[in-house]
């Protein structure tokens, strides 16, 4: 069993530990990604522990948003409970924005049916899809397809639950299962989950580090080293032990929701999604004009698609609502140490839009 820094109760990480040649050179992976020489789940970028700026920075962000994560993952909680399925659930959440949420998720479910509830991280990618191995691994410990629940931090414009809707529909066909591809999101921005505690670009914490909130996991990898039996590939940053905020960070979300569990789970009240999915459509449509953008990928809407980019890509410009707003400092921060322009535009459906560079002409 791997469950990087977690316990082992908290999650199961179907991934495979390798060794990868880290590339320093952002602009050198943005041209293998915009050519197609690479697949962006071929490469990764180096990680590094915060610097006491930036963790100051995360340390507000916890203290301003913590409560409205802790209120929405037990809202999800309660979206989970009232499934029309009378087994268990079993969690599959998303590696790595989902990892953490499937961890609180974990411990809320288990207080609530008092025995343990399976909690599994697993590999998606944009374009390939998701591990079939893994989910082939699931099934065979003994648990029903019916019981298997998606878990993510968040959606930015969508692309994963399609790539969820579309593998899992192969998946089911393949191997006569009926595995449901709905996902259960803290934010939904798309409109696009199905089971959302909100629509609102807010901060969650958990966005803004890499490894050392996330079991010390880089994102997944899919690369020559993965064998057809093998679970998609991670890195596991050993390294970065003295500077996990990974068990913490789930302590105080937990301590929160044990607070609001006193009382039981809230109603289960979905979110209605339709007037996100409009605003996502016309928002992509129209940044696209006006910024004369070819290809919809290099768009990513919201706080924590905008910390991707930041942090692993090579922008072109970061769009703000307001910059002094406490959510966006970090992405304010990062701006500066890359020299990336910063525009603000107060009509923003989001708080943050950061737009790629194309360099495929550069």
């Amino acid at each position: 069993m791997f469950h990087g820094s977690y316990l082992p109760h908290q999650v199961q990480f179907l991934l495979k530990p390798i060794s990868i040649q880290t590339i320093a050179n952002t602009l050198e992976k943005e041209r293998f990604i915009q050519s197609g020489e690479k697949h962006y789940s071929e490469m990764l970028s180096p990680e590094s522990p915060p610097s006491p700026e930036y963790l100051a920075l995360f340390q507000a962000a916890c203290e301003q948003n913590l409560p409205q994560m802790a209120q929405d993952c037990m809202r999800l909680a309660a979206l989970i409970a009232a499934r029309d399925e009378p087994s268990l659930p079993v969690l599959v959440s998303l590696a790595r924005a989902g990892t953490p949420v499937g961890v609180v998720l974990q411990h809320i479910l288990s207080r609530h049916y008092q025995q343990p509830i399976a909690h599994f991280s697993i590999s998606i990618i944009r374009d390939r899809g998701i591990d079939t191995n893994a989910l082939e691994y699931i099934l065979q410990q003994g648990f029903a397809p019916e019981q298997m629940v998606f878990i993510d931090g968040w959606t930015g414009k969508g692309v994963i639950k399609r790539e969820l809707d579309r593998f899992i529909a192969q998946f089911n066909q393949q191997h006569h299962t009926h595995i449901r591809s709905d996902l259960y999101v803290l934010s939904d921005l798309a409109g696009v989950s199905g089971y959302a505690a909100s629509c609102e670009d807010y901060l969650i914490p958990s966005a803004i580090l890499n490894a050392c909130i996330s079991g010390l996991v880089s994102r997944s990898i899919l690369n020559e080293q993965i064998g057809s039996h093998d679970f998609h590939g991670c890195v596991y940053f050993a390294e970065f032990a003295p500077y996990d905020l990974s068990q913490t960070f789930i302590q105080q979300l937990t301590a929160l929701t044990d607070v609001l569990q006193q009382h039981g789970l809230p109603a289960a009240q979905a979110i209605d999604t339709a007037a996100a999915a409009h605003t996502s459509q016309t928002f992509l449509a129209h940044i696209m004009q006006k910024y004369a953008i070819h290809q919809v990928n290099f768009v990513k809407p919201g706080i924590g698609e905008a910390t991707r980019v930041m942090l692993r890509r090579v922008p072109q410009l970061l769009l703000l609502r307001n910059p002094n707003a406490a959510a966006v400092q970090h992405l304010c921060r990062l701006a500066t140490e890359k020299n990336v322009s910063i525009a603000t535009d107060a009509h923003l459906p989001y708080q943050a839009v950061a737009l790629i560079k194309d360099i495929r002409h550069a």
